[in-house]
């Protein structure tokens, strides 16, 4: 009987080459149009942020952020501020108004301040010295502000100063659309319907999202992040009054409470700056808390009045310093570079109903940005 022969064995089949660069081109095309995608998203977002800032943004949500750090730091290396000098004609203009200030509309008056001492000496025309900025409806100058020159060796930039009387205010927490992003029942702009009464804004802090600001954002029962004890936080309560403080030890949650932003830690407690304000990287990435770039802070005074600081070239220390000098005893530092610092006061005279804004300083955004959708959260003021 004869033995069956074994089969053949079988050859192995082997996809053609041309399917192969196919799959791997279809892979690479779907990768490449995902992040096409993504980045035109990030470039075209509403709000008036600049091209480099959304880039940097995008960047940042992308686990990127120490790429966007070192060439921060590279940038500045390259470019450091300018040492010495004087003011621009513009901006010494601008201090020069402070010393002519006009007066207010007549009605009961809320002085201003007696001039700030200025870090510098001697002092310019007009430095320290201030002046209306709004006024409620009495024509009572309630925000005022002053220019100095941060420091003695910084004198051809500007620091801003303004101070809110809180009594006669009312705060009010907007969420960003990318930060802290999602849906709230407050809308990331001031609104047309929305403005009558409005006299300043501010910009908020470091990034919730990416775990930037150490802390959490609340609005209306909805929360970002996570609050966190011992973080510096502003506080927005139901009554539309404001507090600022550490959070577990200042200020808690309380049924009143609507809103909460918290960044960092204090950089002024009990009047003073806190010891370890030149740490390298406690006031932002490594080695940032020590350039001399643009920052904004917020503190409040014995009696809890609001002092916010916006400056093009100013370290941790020299922020910190300028609340103190203005009168905070309890002050936070806010956000940092170009993009993101902002004051803004509202002139009602021409149209109560949509007042017109302007900028304390000239940064990268318009003096409109709240107006238009923000991508980052921000503070609105109203007069009582």
């Amino acid at each position: 009987m004869s033995q069956a022969s074994d089969p053949a064995p079988r050859k192995r089949r082997w996809l053609p080459r041309r399917r192969v660069t196919r799959a791997v081109l279809a892979v690479v095309l779907v990768c490449v149009g995902a992040l096409g995608w993504s980045i035109s998203d990030a470039l075209t977002y509403p709000g008036d942020d600049s091209t480099a800032a959304r880039l940097a943004g995008w960047a940042r949500e992308h686990s990127m952020g120490v790429v966007v750090d070192k060439l921060e730091n590279i940038r500045y290396d390259l470019d450091p501020p300018k040492v010495g000098g004087s003011l621009s004609s513009d901006a010494q203009a601008r201090m020069n108004q402070t010393a002519a200030a006009p007066a207010p509309p007549s009605g009961p008056q809320l002085p201003l301040h007696a001039q700030l001492r200025p870090p510098v000496s001697p002092s310019l025309k007009g430095e320290g010295v201030y002046r209306a900025l709004a006024f409620d409806r009495k024509g009572r100058p309630i925000v005022q502000g002053t220019y100095v020159r941060p420091d003695a060796e910084h004198t051809s930039y500007e620091a801003a100063i303004a101070w809110i009387s809180a009594a006669d205010a009312r705060f009010q927490l907007h969420p960003g659309v990318r930060e802290p992003g999602g849906t709230f029942s407050v809308p990331p702009n001031i609104p047309k319907g929305s403005r009558s009464g409005l006299v300043a804004s501010w910009n908020g802090g470091f990034k919730i999202t990416d775990g930037g600001s150490k802390g959490g954002f609340y609005l209306n029962g909805r929360t970002a992040g996570t609050l966190r004890d011992g973080a510096a936080s502003e506080v927005f309560y139901r009554d539309g009054s404001f507090k600022l403080g550490v959070w577990g030890r200042d200020v808690h949650m309380t049924p009143d409470v609507v809103g909460v932003r918290q960044c960092l830690e204090l950089m002024v407690d009990g009047g003073r700056v806190v010891p370890d304000i030149d740490s390298d990287s406690k006031w932002g990435a490594t080695d940032q808390s020590r350039m001399f770039v643009e920052r904004s802070g917020v503190g409040v005074t014995a009696k809890g009045d609001v002092i916010m600081v916006v400056g093009q070239a100013l370290t941790a220390r020299t922020l910190a310093e300028l609340m103190q000098r203005a009168g905070a005893v309890r002050a936070m530092p806010l956000d940092m570079n170009r993009a993101w610092p902002s004051f803004m006061s509202y002139d009602g005279t021409h149209d109560p109903a949509d007042p017109t804004p302007k900028n304390i300083l000239d940064f990268e955004n318009p003096p409109e940005r709240y107006y238009n959708e923000a991508t980052r959260d921000f503070v609105a003021v109203y007069a009582r």
